[in-house]
């Protein structure tokens, strides 16, 4: 009991941690501070340290951490990491895939509709975004949003702030690409990109950590239905 009630502490002081260091870090960039950089790395490790604290999926925290690395990595500029960090994020997505059709409902909120719509809007943005593209950076952004579209189509077979959280992604590398393409930017265009990622990830774990513990639950009663009728 004492190490349960330890263990909740400590994730609760996590997650309020990433709180904090989450706002410390939108405030820096609406004030076009130097803290901005210097708290980014920091963010997505709380947010895994608080799921093994929990005794969430490791591969959820593997998610998290691939985030880590694709933040520090497009933060050093220069083509080389943002294809490095895109990379990250995308190995992150693959771990997302398997955590949602691991513990996603084979219905889910997913339909034929929904598809059709993700794909439509997928298609809409490569073709908006191509020609202002760099040469060297459409075919990686183009299998990168691929990528992304189908782990925000695959987070809806899950709880619905795991769909959320899916297609938050979704508009926070939007907003990300639409920079690359020199669209029209809002003003502090990085405050929105991490709110809404930020925002994203928080909702991925949240929901995910939700969703696991059910399915060991459910897969510990069948354990026991099968030993009491053997």
């Amino acid at each position: 009991m004492r190490e349960r009630m330890r263990g909740d502490r400590a994730v609760r002081g996590l997650r309020l941690a990433f709180l904090a260091v989450c706002g410390v870090h939108l405030g820096a960039l609406l004030a076009g501070s130097a803290l901005a950089p210097v708290t980014k790395p920091v963010l997505m490790p709380l947010l895994a340290a608080a799921v093994l604290v929990r005794g969430g999926p490791r591969l959820l925290a593997a998610a998290l951490l691939c985030g880590c690395g694709g933040d520090t990595l497009l933060g050093v500029g220069g083509d080389t990491p943002f294809l490095l960090g895109m990379g990250c994020f995308a190995a992150g997505h693959v771990c997302y895939l398997v955590l949602c059709a691991r513990h996603g409902s084979p219905r889910g909120t997913r339909t034929y509709g929904l598809a059709a719509a993700y794909g439509a809007a997928w298609l809409v943005a490569v073709v908006l975004l191509w020609p202002g593209l760099e040469d060297r950076l459409r075919v990686p952004v183009l299998l990168y949003s691929l990528l992304l579209t189908a782990m925000a189509l695959g987070a809806t077979r899950a709880l619905l702030p795991v769909a959320a959280g899916g297609a938050l992604f979704l508009l926070s590398d939007t907003l990300i690409a639409g920079g690359l393409a020199d669209w029209p930017q809002a003003p502090a265009p990085q405050f929105w990109v991490m709110l809404t990622y930020l925002a994203a990830q928080l909702l991925l774990a949240e929901g995910l950590l939700r969703a696991a513990p059910a399915d060991g639950a459910r897969g510990a009663q069948a354990y026991r239905e099968v030993r009491t009728t053997s």
